[in-house]
């Protein structure tokens, strides 16, 4: 198989996903910031479909998102950045070959997956269906935000140096809708200022909000 970077896919990429999901949102996001064609295809996860033997062929783990691009499925919202930062960046930017800055994603990466996930997204879960909340999930996204909002008073992006890299793709979706969860942001002014460079991106594309949480 051909593991050049490529510019563009030869047909659109397949992006299964929930429209208030933040992890199947950054993979959107990735790739709309990419300028590359996406075909969405939305899974009803109330309704199951995940848990459905034609989705768990593309995922054993009944999750979204998952995108099919040609013969290749990926599944898992960091790993499907990593694929198209090392498939169609052809800037290099996002995911950096430079030793520490490529640790300092990954370290990211794992932030995404552990504090934030158990921090802001399981607060908006919460909410969002009508879950018992975890007290420690609002105590963890605080301690998160002020940690970010610390490291983003002395540099614009989470990982040093001047441009965006995945780090921020991957944080960007569940701490932009953290009020959502009853977490506030007006604590952190680093932090919303860096929201909103990231909204500022040519090809940002927005997370739906829930109706039941206007």
């Amino acid at each position: 198989m051909n593991t050049a970077v490529a510019s563009r896919p030869t047909r659109p990429i397949r992006l299964y996903r929930h429209p208030l999901s933040g992890h199947a949102h950054r993979a959107e996001l990735f790739l709309s910031l990419l300028d590359l064609p996406v075909e969405p295809i939305d899974v009803d996860l109330l309704r199951g479909e995940q848990k459905r033997p034609e989705f768990l062929a593309r995922n054993v783990f009944g999750q979204v998102p998952v995108i099919e691009d040609g013969e290749a499925t990926v599944a898992d919202s960091n790993a499907i950045l990593v694929y198209l930062a090392l498939r169609y960046d052809t800037s290099g930017r996002w995911l950096p070959r430079e030793p520490l800055a490529a640790a300092e994603v990954q370290r990211w990466l794992s932030i995404a997956a552990g504090p934030l996930a158990a921090g802001p997204a399981q607060a908006r879960i919460s909410a969002l269906f009508g879950r018992p909340l975890d007290p420690r999930s609002r105590e963890l996204a605080a301690q998160l935000f002020q940690q970010l909002d610390t490291r983003l008073a002395a540099q614009p992006w989470l990982v040093p140096g001047e441009s965006p890299t995945l780090a921020d793709i991957a944080l960007y979706s569940y701490t932009a809708h953290a009020p959502e969860g009853g977490v506030p942001l007006a604590p952190y002014p680093h932090l919303q200022a860096w929201l909103a460079r990231i909204k500022a991106l040519p090809g940002f594309v927005g997370m739906r909000r829930s109706p039941a949480l206007a």
